[in-house]
């Protein structure tokens, strides 16, 4: 009776772990994303005459920025890195 719990226990793991690794994780990557995709661009939006998009209502974005100052620096890394944005986009939506 003890290995037969013991094999069931361990198939529910079996069955937990492959769940999990099979739908959660791709799922969540789709998620992640995303969020990303939709921080960059309000990110872009507040705060892109940090990279040369000039912006008249800039002065009125710092007011906001003590709430997002911690993301302000990954963001402008994330964004320097991408090279092909409308590339990246239209690749999503599988436009060729």
């Amino acid at each position: 009776m003890d290995k037969f719990l013991k094999a069931l226990r361990t198939g529910w793991e079996f069955f937990v772990l492959f769940h999990h690794g099979t739908f959660v994780d791709k799922n969540m990557a789709v998620v992640r994303k995303e969020a990303f995709d939709i921080n960059d661009n309000l990110m872009l939006l507040l705060f892109g005459d940090y990279l040369g998009i000039p912006n008249p209502m800039s002065y009125y974005m710092l007011e906001l920025l003590p709430y997002v100052a911690d993301d302000l620096e990954p963001w402008e890394r994330r964004i320097q890195n991408r090279k092909f944005i409308i590339a990246e986009k239209a690749a999503q939506y599988d436009f060729d």
